[in-house]
């Protein structure tokens, strides 16, 4: 895992060009998109006519391993109404925690069965002392790999492996 943070981190520090991805891994996040996903929050309100749920205040999400909380998490359910969560949009504050990584953002939008989550706003993620910062960070939960775009920035310790 450090050659490609090293290597990105390189490519980043050499002066990469918004916009320009580059793809990391993670090793530890990934997550079990077959499990059931757990909500818990303050309140939650029901909206009939999209069938979208909307849970509001100390939001936290759990997936096997994964969690993600939130300020304000809408659940987007897809077809078989309320048995089969499609995606999950969430705002304010968001971390999602996952073995040693975890990744901040203002936003992120987590479709369950591709296991791609989608960070934007001040995204960054962590793997011990190592950063890797960007305008967008793509995570796929099932592979452990993400993809990291717009003004990439990356801060790598010495001797970890």
């Amino acid at each position: 895992m450090l050659r490609v943070l090293t290597l990105a981190g390189l490519l980043a520090l050499g002066g990469a060009a918004p916009g320009l991805a580059q793809t990391v891994a993670f090793g530890g996040m990934r997550a079990d998109t077959s499990a059931p996903v757990e909500v818990t929050a303050d309140s939650l309100r029901v909206v009939q006519a999209t069938g979208e749920a909307v849970f509001t205040g100390n939001v936290l999400i759990g997936q096997g391993d994964m969690r993600l909380s939130a300020a304000t998490v809408t659940v987007i359910y897809g077809e078989g109404g309320q048995q089969r969560i499609k995606a999950l949009d969430a705002s304010g504050g968001v971390t999602l925690v996952s073995g040693e990584d975890a990744a901040e953002a203002a936003q992120a939008v987590y479709d369950v069965d591709s296991g791609q989550v989608v960070l934007t706003g001040d995204a960054i993620v962590t793997r011990g002392d190592s950063v890797l910062a960007g305008d967008r960070i793509e995570v796929n939960l099932r592979d452990g790999t993400a993809a990291v775009s717009g003004r990439v920035r990356s801060v790598l310790q010495p001797g970890q492996q």
